[in-house]
């Protein structure tokens, strides 16, 4: 069960090169074939786009070891294909953290971190008071994230938790100068998704990740 489905998920773009990204972007690396599989088109028709979108910088390809025959080629965002999904306000920020730190301290960057969550959990709470149940609650959670841009989804996994996936982060150049923003978050969802469920990081784009994914399970 999931909040949104290949290149047809609400947010997805219509044109097919942006189409193309966005899954790269969303799922990962994959083949020509089965990008051209999820758009609806064929794996030609796929690869022809992937190979515009590599002239251009914006994917790179790698191929795979395999058994006997042509050895599969895989197709991946490029540090520059990455750079398309906006980090907001990326150095303005990064340069606003250094400038608090240096004139007011490591306490006053501390306070400013808790401020943000502060703010943040008194809107989540807010958004999420009328969603009785744990599930409906990670809907409106991946719905408020998707619209701060972090390209969210949810869904079910085989031994029945929910997992909360962002494919994006929007604020991770000001996370990478101050990992507390990362910890906030975390404790902010803990917070809003209610003392019934326990929720870990298992992956984490500043540990290296593609992606930040968050377990939910029922205590």
């Amino acid at each position: 069960m999931s909040s949104n489905q290949d290149g047809k998920a609400p947010g997805a773009p219509s044109d097919t090169a942006e189409r193309l990204l966005w899954l790269l972007k969303t799922r990962g690396p994959h083949s020509a074939a089965e990008l051209g599989e999820r758009l609806g088109t064929s794996g030609e028709n796929a690869r022809q786009q992937l190979t515009k979108l590599s002239r251009q910088g914006l994917v790179d390809q790698r191929k795979l070891p395999g058994g006997v025959g042509r050895p599969v080629v895989e197709w991946r965002l490029s540090a520059t294909g990455h750079a398309r999904f906006p980090d907001r306000h990326a150095e303005l920020t990064t340069r606003l953290i250094a400038s608090v730190r240096d004139t007011l301290g490591d306490e006053a960057m501390e306070r400013l971190v808790e401020a943000r969550q502060s703010e943040t959990l008194a809107q989540y709470r807010e958004a999420l008071a009328d969603a009785a149940s744990v599930e409906e609650r990670v809907e409106r959670l991946t719905e408020i994230r998707s619209h701060e841009g972090y390209m969210a989804e949810w869904q079910r996994d085989e031994d029945g938790s929910l997992l909360l996936i962002e494919n994006h982060c929007p604020i991770c150049q000001a996370a990478s100068t101050c990992p507390d923003f990362c910890r906030s978050e975390l404790e902010v969802f803990r917070a809003v998704l209610g003392e019934s469920v326990s929720v870990e990081r298992t992956d984490h784009v500043l540990a290296g990740a593609r992606r930040c994914v968050y377990r939910i399970q029922e205590i």
